[in-house]
């Protein structure tokens, strides 16, 4: 969960630093103009690719009737269960914000280093016993704790190497399949079982999200260019660089509309074509903005589609 706490979005500067200095001077641009950010379509490709793999994953696991792993501590049938899952979410993310501030300030890059790398290998290596264990049902030849448990460890291993050492590209991939599969994970375990917490913590996440970018941690995290440190919680692609807890939170929202809507795949697309809208409104926001909060749109507008058409049609 360390990885969800840095939902913003910011251009980045990095083209500006390699370019070589003309000959011949030329008029030099102001820091507002050079650094000025314009949305292009292309930007909503990494989301949208995140979404349709973690569709895929989605579809791994429907055979499943139960939930394998429990993620939320209050169970479905106690009163009051949605808004106590919800705050225990919202209080989880901003510990470990605030956490990484801290560190961020005091310069602890080992301890940084060391905490991101136990969290993605965490990550990785439960999401491969999950999916592994789930594809089972699809491939019977690997229904074996001995086959899945080898393979589990590969895949972190992998994983573990593009986020780390095989650079950016690579990385940025790897940051998109595991946004996809993490927030489909939380979708599916949530969703299932309390379809209205699945809602709340996606809503108590997006109010949560524009207090932590402009009065908290998140912000000053952004600003302070802290996420270029945070190797694996946040990608760059072209000029602007996204939190890992962005593209879990998207999929999340698909994936509770899948288990929260199992009769029907239309809430499914309302509520994809509700967060590519919110995304852009977001993107043109960024324009007049360095900083920019990127839940509460894409949330707010998937949640209102995707709810509408599963509960209208």
């Amino acid at each position: 969960m360390l990885s969800n706490c840095f939902n913003s979005y910011r251009p980045t500067r990095a083209n500006t630093m390699t370019e070589p200095q003309p000959q011949n001077p030329q008029p030099q641009k102001t820091e507002s103009t050079a650094d000025k950010f314009k949305f292009e379509a292309i930007y909503i490709l990494p989301i949208l690719a995140s979404m349709l793999f973690g569709l895929g994953c989605a579809a791994v696991l429907l055979p499943q009737t139960v939930p394998s792993v429990p993620v939320t501590p209050i169970p479905s049938d106690t009163p009051g269960a949605p808004i106590g899952n919800a705050l225990y979410f919202v209080v989880l993310i901003a510990v470990s914000a605030t956490v990484f501030y801290i560190l961020l300030k005091r310069r602890s890059k080992k301890i940084i280093q060391g905490l991101i790398v136990t969290a993605m290998t965490l990550a990785a290596l439960l999401l491969s016993l999950v999916y592994l264990s789930a594809l089972a049902a699809y491939v019977p030849v690997i229904a074996d704790w001995l086959i899945i448990i080898p393979l589990s460890i590969l895949f972190t291993v992998l994983f573990d190497l593009a986020i780390f050492k095989f650079g950016n590209v690579p990385r940025n991939v790897a940051v998109i399949l595991i946004g996809g599969a993490l927030g489909m994970f939380f979708g599916y375990n949530i969703a299932s079982i309390s379809f209205w917490s699945a809602v709340l913590i996606l809503i108590f996440l997006a109010i949560y999200d524009i207090i932590a970018v402009y009065k908290g941690p998140v912000g000053k995290i952004a600003q302070s260019s802290g996420m270029d440190q945070l190797q694996g919680l946040s990608f760059a692609f072209k000029d602007i660089q996204m939190g890992l807890g962005d593209l879990v939170f998207y999929s999340m929202l698909t994936g509770a509309m899948i288990f929260g809507f199992p009769s029907t795949f239309l809430p499914v697309i309302a509520s994809i074509i509700g967060i590519l809208a919110g995304t852009v409104i977001t993107f043109y926001m960024l324009e007049k903005r360095g900083i920019f909060p990127g839940l509460p749109f894409p949330i707010f507008l998937g949640l209102g589609l995707g709810l509408a058409v599963g509960f209208l049609l």
